[in-house]
């Protein structure tokens, strides 16, 4: 073998390797199911309904707790220890309007007891489960009522009549701090990626963008950010200037940064109408 051919297996050699490793080392990404957005009229009776929640979502695989990107919660061995061995889908999540706590519990790496006490878990899926939607919901009451942990709760899950009635329940909720509603269709097989059989009701609707440019407030903001340039998914350009408290002003959501915000319908150009801040978008 000349010195070529020798350069060309050791090179190939170390590529594999190294392709090897980065497959060794990738995350599994669970497999859920997603909401699509509540626009068009629907039959709500075949529909089941619960509280939009505002937590943090997380996959229980049997062992740990896994975010929708793969990656582990260091969730207290206490916490977790006598969880089931079946599949969980669910929200981590303290309280309306604590989101932020939230965060802030679940994603140190070294979890602190006296945080995590406050958290529950908040079951609204067993991936993979046989049988209906409505099914699924009894199998997870009779799951947690057979596990008696403090912490695991089902989401509550209910009826309404119509969309009058849900244009109502979604009042009250809003009203008393909640996001909004979830639409599951009862009679549903499981099923994983984003479906129609699972719907977010909203007062308002949301939606993502890249902070590119910090801009200079004005008169009581003079001296901190006014607003954010942001660009959305497909280009799109413009700022965002309300919905930041005066700490979040003062140190702003950095460049880069990956933001929701919520807006109340589109101009005929495309851009969101009173596009106000709701949080920086964070990655587990």
């Amino acid at each position: 073998m000349n010195f070529k051919n020798k350069l060309s297996v050791v090179l190939l050699s170390a590529l594999s390797l190294s392709l090897f490793a980065l497959m060794a080392s990738a995350k599994p990404v669970p497999e859920l199911l997603l909401a699509k957005t509540y626009r068009n009229p629907i039959n709500i009776k075949h529909y089941l309904v619960s509280e939009k929640l505002d937590g943090v979502r997380a996959y229980w695989d049997g062992k740990q707790l896994v975010s929708r990107q793969g990656n582990y919660f260091n969730a207290p061995v206490w916490f977790i220890k006598d969880f089931p061995k079946q599949a969980l889908d669910g929200e981590l999540w303290i309280a309306r309007n604590h989101f932020q706590k939230t965060v802030s519990t679940v994603r140190k790496k070294q979890p602190i007891d006296k945080e995590w006490r406050q958290i529950t878990y908040q079951l609204f899926e067993l991936p993979n489960a046989e049988g209906s939607f409505q099914q699924r919901v009894e199998a997870m009451k009779t799951l947690v009522n057979t596990l008696a942990i403090p912490h695991l709760k089902v989401i509550k899950q209910y009826r309404l009549e119509d969309t009058d009635a849900l244009t109502k329940q979604l009042d009250t909720v809003v009203m008393q701090g909640a996001e909004g509603l979830m639409l599951h269709r009862a009679d549903a097989l499981y099923q994983s990626g984003r479906s129609n059989v699972l719907l977010k009701v909203k007062k308002h609707q949301d939606a993502e963008a890249r902070v590119i440019q910090h801009l200079s407030g004005k008169g009581k903001f003079s001296e901190v950010m006014g607003s954010v340039l942001v660009e959305d998914s497909v280009g799109r350009k413009f700022k965002i200037g309300t919905g930041f408290t005066l700490q979040q002003r003062k140190n702003p959501p950095a460049l880069g940064a990956i933001i929701t915000y919520k807006y109340f319908g589109r101009t005929k150009k495309g851009v969101p109408r009173f596009a106000s801040f709701l949080r920086i978008r964070e990655v587990f």
